[in-house]
């Protein structure tokens, strides 16, 4: 089957392919179609950029495939994990012709990626390359680091207040919970913003596109991993608390066990979570763990 020449990001295009197969967008999902022609590409290039052998791509959520098909171009396999079925016959439609691309129909947040990555991705470099929907940014990314697959890298583009905060420096006063997490398991750095009229339909906000490197993970000595993330989930879900306070509270450990803790670390009993840098964190998460 010949490739298809379309011009996904033309609003009238995307319109009448969709028109065609009797699909409309779906706000519930989060679908807001990209029609600045230099995004894709520019995403496609960092993914190819970032490695030295066969490149295997997962991406998450295809809406017409206009990002699709710049990987189909530039990676030697692309799986796309898409949970909108009406949009199956589109995608066929517009990626008609590509041999190196695999369609399936699951949820992201349930999908067995482990078996997906041994069945199709042997031999090669692994990345994730995705326009994320805005609702779901977080638990996406938390699930993908947390997993501990082989990927090289995540390539996303999420919205510019996420950017800001998953690429923040912890102990900064943009940090969180979750800066504290991506900084555990990767490098992370924004590569371009991306504006809201880039969009059909446009969002009320801007976009930017990040790059996690799992190959640049950090070397934090710590004790107890589970602890460690209990630690700093309780501290940040009450950030403007003392941790002496937050974490007594938030882990269901004695004040007495954790004002130890803190002294140890070599912290000041008043200190906010959002004041201490990862390392800082590392030590006091292990000293808990002594004490606890």
């Amino acid at each position: 089957m010949d490739k298809k020449n379309y011009t996904l990001t033309d609003i009238s295009v995307i319109k009448r392919v969709m028109g065609e197969h009797n699909v409309t967008f779906s706000k519930g999902l989060g679908q807001n179609f990209l029609v600045n022609p230099t995004v894709c590409p520019r995403m496609a290039e960092a993914v190819r950029d970032g490695a030295d052998g066969k490149i295997g791509v997962i991406e998450i959520g295809a809406g017409v495939g206009v990002l699709t098909k710049e990987l189909l171009e530039r990676t030697d396999k692309v799986v796309c994990i898409e949970l909108d079925t009406r949009l199956f016959p589109v995608l066929n439609d517009t990626l008609a012709g590509y041999d190196n691309l695999t369609l399936i129909n699951e949820d992201i947040l349930k999908a067995d990626l482990d078996s997906i990555i041994k069945e199709h991705f042997e031999g090669m470099e692994i990345f994730v390359c995705a326009n994320l929907p805005y609702y779901i940014t977080s638990p996406v990314i938390m699930r993908l680091l947390e997993e501990k697959l082989p990927f090289n890298k995540i390539i996303v583009m999420v919205q510019k207040e996420a950017a800001d905060r998953l690429c923040a420096k912890v102990g900064s006063r943009e940090s969180g919970a979750v800066t504290v997490a991506v900084n555990y398991y990767a490098q992370a750095r924004k590569l371009f913003d991306v504006s809201r009229g880039s969009f059909m339909p446009s969002p009320k906000v801007d976009s930017c596109v990040i790059e996690l490197d799992l190959t640049k993970k950090g070397d934090y000595k710590v004790t107890d991993e589970e602890l460690f993330f209990k630690m700093v989930k309780s501290a940040f879900a009450q950030r403007r608390k003392t941790i002496l306070n937050s974490l007594s509270s938030g882990m269901g450990i004695p004040k007495d066990k954790i004002s130890l803790a803190v002294e140890n670390a070599g912290l000041s009993l008043t200190a906010r979570a959002e004041a201490l840098t990862m390392d800082e964190l590392v030590t006091l998460s292990n000293k808990i763990s002594e004490v606890k």
